[in-house]
């Protein structure tokens, strides 16, 4: 997995300690329940193995040279000395050496690098020709007054130490001085060089301190200037979604600053800082209270320089901490050699460093590197000594050839001997470089200008140096064409390769609270950090299709949140369809109550001759039941996919329809009322059936019903709507009427109609007719009118299709009253009863009427 987030390559490396065959106690096989037993008592362990060390090992020089006609002078800690508290110590008698004095070997490649430079560099012809490069080695001690001596000693070229109250130093054979790896070292002798210009590389960490040109006038930093470390530990946070972090840093300017940076990253990453812990300049094994709340997070960052973590290092080690991912800056140095022989706290570490690339000239260099090759060499004997099993003569501590077959660097775990360049190491080379490069310059400026006879040498000056050492530093970084650049642009990942601690058996999990899955959103909690927080389901309609999101995303109208509320689903589009059950039911319902009423008129026409059907206005008979067709039919424009005519056509064949039938109902009440007034007739009632009045009831109540539709119309017309929130899961299609007090309107003229139809069908019920047929109508009307009273407060409780359904229904419940009621009973003397409908039949029931009330 790639991501393109850094202006730098990094790359990841992991650590596994492994015992080494050659240890004295390789033989033995030691418990998992043993080790921590053995790591709490190191002062027995190393009683033990020390048996098998010669005290030779505990005797160091603290300088040694290698020849050549310019000297470079190299002042960094390779060996130090401890009290019992393992407080650093300036020297001790090497008869108390054998548990205080500590090497590092992994900082002895620091050493082979430099050398590696300068014979790559004196057996490079075009490079310095005629001029070979040396070096001084001194071993730097914790104390400013030892580290200002060494160096005085080496511009002096004294081998004694001794006290220059005014720094009044000599200067011959040398060139510049490679310091490092901390700050405090180069500041410490950086101050001394200020005062004669001195050319000074300083190979450690890259400081701001020590680019201030007013107090470091000759001092060059080799290591780049970047961020691209601790930017690349926090993509790493956020590739295995780490959110919860530790933080140890050095109690200095330099931990100040990676803080801050940190915290910027971090924050704007979404990265949250469980603790973080400042190390103190003194260190102690006892500081209990640093250790407090460590167990918060799985993962801890820890970043600084070798000088500064080697106390901490040591102190993980002793407390055997262990289930914890360490990402770290830097390789842990090793400096007790029973560390050497265990599985310790780091394993499973990441280690962020710059990556250069491959040189294989130097691990071929580290083959061939072995102590009777370089007799000077201090180190060299120590590590054959204790590695390869080579003794030392009884006599001047020489080491004899009696060593295992085979025997070099490069066979020695990784962990103890790294034969790849690190950053340090790499720093070192170019440094060395940097000088030969500026020293070629000089060289040839100076037999350009100053031509110079048969052997006579030509002088120089330290502090020439500095003016082609500022020459190829360009914002207060080295350029160095020739030395290896950092290469990519990105953060290079391969999960598959690393190796976890053992506490886990997958990828490690840190943060403050589980993560929120898809349908949950984040709700940060009051006074906590960002990364604490509780999950919360989205809300109604709303969604999260991606873990921790802070708010939920809501859907559009036209979509709706499937169960889990991680997608957006499209609303299926809902209407009272012919092909739904309750759409095939009323639409078949209309069909048979059409056909009904189809078959009524039939029958009347049929039997049009019969007294039955004259009765009461045969021409009223018709055109209600045609009437009654229409209001049957017009139901079918509720149902299907509204559009804009159906809309209209709803509404206006409900009102006019409705309206021509109970205008006939009215009109055949009144009839009725007429019909027994003709009996005895007076001006208006002789009026009236000679003009035939009640027939232009019909037109003139309809027109009315039809001005009232048309207004609604002309201004505020029903349209299609929808109603996307009142169904999960649909876009319900619908008529909206428009104007709803249009269509309250239309509805209230209807209901004042049936009112009126029924006030006069009520009050002539008891008119001694044959063929009264008031009963049936009032009675039809009641039955209308309650229809429509009871539909409002359900029609306005519904939704959907099912609203639509009640408007449908109401249409075929009213009438099916009129219909049913009104021609109900002529059908049933037409049909069952077809005795009664003669003429004989009627003139002998008036008769006997007749003789019935004499009697009374």
């Amino acid at each position: 997995m790639v991501t393109k987030l850094l202006p730098e390559h990094i790359y990841i490396y992991w650590i596994l300690f492994d015992l080494y065959h050659t240890n004295p106690c390789s033989n033995r096989m030691f418990s998992w329940i043993f080790i921590p037993l053995f790591l709490q008592i190191p002062n027995f362990f190393c009683v033990f193995i020390s048996y098998n060390i010669s005290k030779c090992y505990y005797i160091i020089a603290e300088d040694f040279h290698h020849k050549g006609d310019v000297v470079i002078g190299a002042f960094f800690p390779i060996h130090t000395y401890h009290t019992m508290n393992k407080v650093p110590h300036p020297y001790l008698p090497y008869y108390y050496m054998d548990n205080y004095l500590q090497y590092n070997f992994k900082s002895y490649q620091y050493i082979l690098a430099l050398l590696f430079a300068i014979e790559e560099i004196n057996g490079n012809p075009n490079l310095l020709p005629n001029i070979s490069l040396g070096f001084d080695f001194y071993n730097v001690r914790f104390t400013e007054k030892d580290t200002l001596m060494n160096v005085c000693m080496w511009l002096t070229a004294h081998r004694e130490k001794f006290i220059l109250p005014n720094y009044n130093c000599e200067k011959k054979y040398f060139t510049a001085a490679l310091t490092g790896t901390s700050w405090t070292i180069s500041a410490q002798i950086g101050t001394l060089f200020q005062l004669f210009k001195f050319p000074q590389l300083s190979f450690g960490p890259y400081d701001p301190i020590l680019s201030d040109r007013n107090q470091y006038s000759s001092l060059y930093q080799i290591s780049p200037k970047s961020s691209s470390v601790s930017l690349g530990i926090v993509s790493l946070m956020v590739h295995f979604r780490w959110s919860w972090v530790g933080l140890i840093l050095p109690d200095d300017h330099k931990g100040n600053k990676i803080l801050s940076d940190f915290k910027n990253e971090m924050e704007r990453k979404g990265i949250c800082i469980g603790f973080v812990k400042m190390i103190p300049a003194t260190w102690s094994s006892h500081l209990n209270q640093f250790w407090k709340n460590i167990d918060e997070t799985n993962v801890i960052i820890i970043y600084g320089d070798i000088d500064s973590l080697e106390g901490l290092m040591r102190n993980i080690r002793q407390r055997l901490l262990t289930g914890k991912v360490w990402v770290m800056n830097i390789e842990p140095h090793f400096t007790d050699y029973a560390d050497y022989f265990f599985l310790d706290s780091f394993h499973g570490s990441l280690i962020f460093t710059y990556h250069y690339s491959e040189r294989f000239e130097f691990t071929n260099f580290i083959q061939t590197v072995n102590p009777y090759k370089y007799p000077e060499d201090i180190y060299l004997p120590k590590l054959w000594h204790l590695f390869f099993k080579c003794s030392f003569s009884d006599n001047g501590c020489q080491l004899l050839n009696n060593c295992q077959f085979n025997a070099s660097l490069d066979v020695l775990p990784r962990h103890i001997f790294d034969v790849s360049m690190s950053d340090e190491s790499t720093s070192i080379y170019n440094a060395v470089y940097a000088v030969a490069h500026s020293l070629h310059e000089l060289t040839l400026q100076q037999v350009q200008m100053e031509p110079y006879e048969n052997g006579e040498e030509t002088l120089f000056f330290p502090w020439q140096l500095n003016s082609f050492l500022k020459n190829i530093e360009v914002g207060g970084q080295m350029r160095l064409d020739w030395r290896q650049e950092v290469n990519g642009q990105q953060l290079s990942l391969t999960e598959q390769i690393i190796q976890w601690p053992e506490e886990f058996s997958e990828i490690p999990r840190s943060v403050c609270s589980e993560s929120c899955g898809h349908g949950f959103r984040k709700v940060i909690l009051e006074g906590s950090a960002v990364c604490c927080y509780k999950c919360t389901p989205c809300a109604h309609n709303e969604i999260s299709n991606k873990t921790d999101e802070d708010q939920c995303m809501k859907c559009p109208e036209s979509h709706y949140a499937n169960t889990e509320k991680n997608y957006c689903l499209k609303k299926a589009v809902s209407f009272l369809a012919y092909e739904d059950l309750l759409g095939m039911i009323l639409a078949s319902i209309t069909l048979c109550l059409s056909a009904l009423t189809v078959i009524v008129i039939g029958i009347f026409v049929k039997n049009r001759h019969t007294p039955i059907v004259k009765a009461n206005n045969q021409a009223l008979s018709y055109i209600l039941l045609i009437t009654l067709t229409f209001c049957f039919l017009c139901s079918l424009t509720f149902i299907g996919q509204p559009n804009k005519n159906t809309c209209t056509l709803q509404q206006t064949t409900f009102g006019v329809a409705f309206t021509a039938a109970l205008a006939t109902v009215l009109a055949k009440a009144i009839t009725v009322v007429i019909a027994f007034k003709a009996t005895f007739p007076g001006r208006i009632v002789r009026w009236l059936m000679i003009s035939r009045a009640p027939n232009y009831i019909i037109p003139i109540c309809t027109l009315i019903q039809v001005g009232f539709c048309g207004t609604w119309m002309a201004t505020y017309p029903p349209f299609i709507d929808q109603d996307a929130h009142t169904e999960h899961g649909h876009i319900i299609i619908f008529c909206n009427k428009g104007s709803s007090v249009a269509f309250h309107c239309v509805l209230g003229y209807l209901c004042f109609l049936a009112l009126c139809g029924y006030t006069v069908a009520f009050l002539s019920r008891t008119l001694p007719d044959t063929f009264n047929e008031s009963k049936f109508l009032s009675f039809s009307l009641l039955v209308f009118f309650c229809v429509w009273v009871t539909f409002l407060p359900v029609y306005h409780s519904t939704k959907g299709k099912f609203m639509v359904a009640t408007e449908i229904f109401s249409i075929l419940a009213s009438s099916t009253a009129l219909l049913g009621f009104i021609f109900g009973p002529k059908c049933y003397i037409v049909l069952l009863r077809p005795d009664e409908n003669t003429f004989n039949y009627i003139r002998n029931k008036i008769h006997s009427r007749k003789n019935k009330s004499q009697k009374t």
